[in-house]
């Protein structure tokens, strides 16, 4: 007497899992990564005009993507620098979901 094969539930989410070709973006941790980098990146920069005045980089480029900052001064380095962590955060929030979209429908 033949019985029917029985699909084990945690065994085909698995399987399903498993044959997702693409994986998606954690949101959370990319957020915390981009910012933390945008964050970096930042002091870096703000490091290089304290330490080399008369390079060749302009930092006042900053005040371009951080809105409201102006060289240099401690309340305004606090400012780009929570505007740096806060554009990581934009970015993670927008294309993260928007990448898992896509992704989501080509699997």
């Amino acid at each position: 007497m033949n019985t029917p094969i029985r699909s084990n539930p945690a065994t085909s989410a698995a399987g399903a899992l498993a044959a997702r070709s693409t994986p998606l973006v954690p949101v959370v941790a990319f957020g915390l990564g981009l910012s933390c980098f945008f964050a970096v990146t930042y002091v870096i920069c703000i490091l290089g005009y304290l330490l080399i005045p008369g390079s060749f980089i302009n930092h006042a480029v900053l005040s371009l993507f951080l809105p409201g900052f102006e060289l240099l001064d401690w309340p305004n380095f606090v400012l780009g620098l929570a505007e740096s962590f806060a554009f990581g955060w934009y970015v993670a929030l927008v294309f993260g979901p928007i990448y898992n979209f896509f992704a989501a429908r080509r699997a």
